[in-house]
């Protein structure tokens, strides 16, 4: 098909690669506003053999490098700010040996969801939301997953973090399960960090850039850091330290909407540009945490990029001293992770960018902001 209009920024141009027109008309399939704004159409051609791509009205790309439109809950069931603080802490028991337990439910549905205004993607998720539950614990918890597949092919859990290899979840082992079984993880919970979670079913590209993926922190246990103890309560979720800390969880990730290898759409949370039109508020006499992790499929590298400011990074967050200081970008390949923290405390109130700083990834979708200012408790 013949190239009619290029996408800012685009890697690819969308159409030489049988996209399919949307609606009555070219422009109309291109989703081209008035006023000159550009979109593209997002209804595609399946070149994958097993799913359908995405469809959906096509976004609208603005002047202000932004989706036109919002994403809503109705069809997600899930909120992507919601998402920044939504931490599962599971069911607390004590076994018989006197060991504290946290016990899980993680089901693997097959789910269209909203990833930008109008597109809908044929996802596989984890609780019904990508990225699937933030699961956290304490360090030397024993920590217990039912996992039950409800989706259409196999699926497993694999967590980062030290286990035996009967609960690795890759194939060849139990914890790997077809549609209509389960199977119960279970391990301890070390190192402490911020660590990750995802299916490992083969071919492994796909299951990742499909959804199933997710974030697995592990808080310090204070008793067992005596000589940073401090440190260790304000990251224990729930303590007197902790609650002086703006805590978020961002996932970066990408979505492939028309099966090639090569994503069309960036976000922290999943949905395009959705910290872009609502920003974060944040209390600029508090100072923040960022546990960030990068999902994404099919792009070596992602990258975080704050402005107007300056981090510490621990990378992994398997330490109590951090790693890089005084940095304001942070690269990590797939799977890699750690914890921001910095302070807007001698920040005159405003918005404050954060982005991916490769400039394609934030044209499409990897960009929000942080809406600094004194807010009452």
């Amino acid at each position: 098909m013949k190239r009619l209009f290029k996408r800012p920024m685009a890697r690819r141009d969308l159409l030489s690669r049988g996209a399919a027109i949307v609606g009555g008309s070219a422009l109309a399939g291109l989703g081209v506003a008035t006023g000159g704004a550009l979109g593209t159409s997002t209804a595609f051609a399946a070149s994958d053999t097993e799913d359908t791509a995405a469809t959906g009205s096509a976004p609208q790309i603005d002047g202000g490098m932004s989706t036109i439109g919002n994403v809503g809950t109705e069809i997600n069931g899930f909120d992507a700010a919601a998402m920044l603080t939504d931490w599962d802490t599971g069911v607390v028991s004590v076994d018989d040996d006197g060991n504290r337990v946290r016990s899980f439910v993680v089901e693997a549905i097959d789910k269209d969801i909203e990833i930008a205004p109008g597109v809908i993607f044929p996802a596989w998720t984890f609780n019904g939301r990508v990225p699937g539950p933030t699961i956290r614990v304490t360090e030397g918890e024993i920590v217990r997953i039912l996992f039950r597949n409800l989706g259409s092919k196999e699926h497993s859990l694999h967590f980062h973090g030290i286990h035996s290899a009967r609960m690795d979840g890759v194939p060849g082992t139990p914890g790997m399960i077809g549609p209509g079984e389960e199977f119960t993880y279970e391990f301890s919970a070390k190192p402490f960090g911020c660590h990750f979670y995802h299916c490992h079913a083969l071919p492994l590209r796909h299951h990742m850039h499909k959804g199933m993926y997710g974030a697995f922190i592990i808080d310090p246990d204070p008793a067992l850091h005596p000589e940073q103890a401090d440190i260790a309560r304000s990251r224990l979720l729930g303590s007197r330290q902790n609650r002086q800390w703006q805590e978020l969880v961002m996932v970066m990730n990408g979505f492939d909407t028309n099966f090639d290898g090569a994503n069309e759409f960036y976000a922290v949370n999943t949905v395009a540009h959705h910290f872009t039109k609502n920003p974060i508020p944040i209390d600029k006499s508090r100072p923040v945490r960022v546990y960030l992790i990068n999902a994404t499929e099919f792009d070596p590298i992602n990258s975080f990029h704050l402005h107007g400011n300056f981090f510490d990074y621990y990378d992994h967050g398997t330490t109590l001293t951090p790693s890089s200081r005084i940095i304001d970008t942070v690269m990590q390949c797939q799977a890699q992770r750690g914890i921001l923290e910095f302070s807007f405390a001698d920040h005159e109130p405003g918005q404050y960018m954060f982005h991916a700083h490769q400039v394609e990834f934030t044209e499409l979708g990897w960009m929000g902001f942080f809406d600094v200012r004194e807010r009452s408790a």
